[in-house]
Formats: C-alpha cells, sequence, structure tokens
C-alpha cells in the first residue's frame, strides 16, 4: 500500500493532472480566465475524485470486471449531479459562470482514470485520500493559471471572489495594477494555451535542472 506523503507528492507533483498527466484539458482552457473561476472548478472537481473514490473502493469487491467502468461512471454521475445542484443552490452566480463545465466532470478522465487505476485496488482510506490529493493539484493548477491570465489580462487576483464564492472569499479580491487596460488575448483561448505551455516547459527545466544538480552532488561526495 502506497504511504500518504507519497500519494500526496503524487497528486500535487508527481502525477498532477494537468502539469504531468495532460488530463482534464477542457475545464483548464475554458475556465481559467481568472483564478476564481479557477478555485471553483478545481474544488468542485475534488469534491467529485475525493467521495468517487471512496465509493468505488467501498464496492470493488461486490463489482465484476466485466461491468466495472459502467458502475463507476454512474457513481461518478450521481456525484457530479448532486454537485451540481448544490453550487445551482448555495453558489448561483459561480455555477452560472461554470456552466456545462461542471456536469462536464463526468468525462473528466482523471475521475474515471484514479477510480480504475487506484480506488479499484485500494482500500477505502488511501482511496479518498488519493482523490483528495488529486484534486487539491487539480485546483492548484487551475488557480495558478487562472491567476496568471487574470493578472496579466485584466490585472487583478481572485476578482468577484465575494460574488462567485461567498462573502468569506472577499478577503482574496485584489487589484494589482490601477487603471490597467488589459491584454485581450490572455482572457481569450490562445492565452490559456500560452499560460499552460509556459507552465509546462517551467516544471520540466526545474525537474531537469534538479537532476542534474542531485546527480552533480552524488558525483561530488563520491569524489
Amino acid at each position: 500500500m502506497s504511504t500518504y506523503s507519497k500519494i500526496a507528492k503524487d497528486g500535487l507533483w508527481e502525477q498532477n493532472v494537468v502539469f504531468s498527466q495532460l488530463l482534464g484539458m477542457c475545464p483548464t482552457l475554458a475556465v481559467t480566465t481568472s483564478g476564481t473561476n479557477g478555485l471553483g472548478m478545481g474544488l468542485a472537481t475534488t469534491a467529485v475524485l475525493t467521495v468517487a473514490n471512496m465509493l468505488v473502493s467501498s464496492v470493488r469487491m461486490y463489482v465484476t470486471p466485466q461491468v466495472r467502468i459502467p458502475v463507476y461512471i454512474v457513481l461518478i454521475a450521481t456525484l457530479v449531479t448532486v454537485v451540481d445542484l448544490t453550487l445551482n443552490a448555495y453558489l448561483h452566480d459561480l455555477y452560472k459562470v461554470l456552466g456545462m463545465y461542471i456536469a462536464l466532470i463526468v468525462a473528466n478522465c482523471s475521475v474515471l482514470g484514479r477510480a480504475e487505476a487506484f480506488a479499484a485496488r485500494e482500500p477505502v482510506l488511501p482511496s479518498g485520500v488519493d482523490g483528495l490529493f488529486m484534486g487539491l493539484g487539480f485546483t492548484v493548477a487551475l488557480t495558478l493559471i487562472g491567476l496568471i491570465r487574470e493578472l496579466l489580462g485584466a490585472g487583478t487576483l481572485f476578482s468577484q471572489a465575494s460574488l462567485l464564492l461567498g462573502p468569506s472569499f472577499k478577503f482574496l479580491e485584489m487589484t494589482v495594477v490601477h487603471d490597467y487596460g488589459g491584454f485581450l488575448m490572455m482572457i481569450l483561448p490562445p492565452g490559456g494555451f500560452l499560460v499552460l505551455g509556459c507552465l509546462l516547459a517551467a516544471k520540466r527545466v526545474y525537474q531537469v535542472k534538479t537532476g542534474q544538480e542531485v546527480t552533480e552532488s552524488a558525483g561530488h561526495a563520491l569524489a
């Protein structure tokens, strides 16, 4: 069984849904026009991932291999419906902004992928932790992309957080550059591709440099 620290590291970094596996590209590029949108979408997906993993782990011994995928999809679709109705009832403004992308969580490969790759083989608690950290990694990725696009496109951070997420999130709202005309392309689809590409490249460079430093240090130690 995987240790919880490794599960956390995999979800946040090593197997990050966006930056390592390149899954969930539809919401990643579509809803990240602001940090608020990215945070809201990420948290909704995290809720589905966590509970879906736990449910799949709970029924894994009772589902035959032939029907496991349809059963997993039904469980995930049920959870997405609950999240969709909850957002519509309590965070209606966020619900209107995210629109159909909430329902499309059902088709997010990361959710079914973790159910098949991890939850179907592990006990309930590790599966829940795996879903939680995979979701948090996804949330961090979407929020980071959204913040960069929002900053370059409008000069703000977490714009309308109090309206979309609730009054308690008002402290996140910030105007970084006053009287900023904005860089329109950053909040259009090309901006999403540019920011994602730059972040992927930065992650790769960091990993390569870190690996070279470790190798050099080991070589010096041996010398």
